[in-house]
């Protein structure tokens, strides 16, 4: 068994700073809990699943700005009742000038 001294002092700073670390960690995800709480949330493949389309559909609505949707560390996410909206009120359809209508 080994034993190591430490000073009282740098002990006493140790334990404010792995304090001060914990009091960081928990105001940040407190900031995130409450919206998690409220709203269930999809990534791609649960909103491709639930709405029948591919990935590409999926970014075509993005960037059309037909489904909103929130960024947390580099991964999209859906509000549910966003899709559940978009469903219920038919999903459009990718068209050309033409008007022609493919998927």
């Amino acid at each position: 068994m080994e034993v190591i001294a430490v000073q009282k002092s740098a002990l006493d700073g140790m334990k404010n700073d792995i304090k001060e670390l914990l009091e960081l960690t928990e105001n940040a995800t407190h900031k995130y809990t409450s919206i998690f709480k409220e709203e269930q949330w999809l990534d791609n493949q649960e909103v491709c699943l639930m709405m029948n389309i591919t990935k590409r559909t999926l970014q075509s609505y993005k960037d059309k700005g037909i489904l909103p949707y929130s960024k947390l560390n580099r991964k999209n996410y859906y509000k549910l009742s966003d899709v559940q909206a978009l469903l219920e009120a038919g999903q459009p359809y990718n068209t050309n000038d033409n008007g022609f209508t493919y998927e």
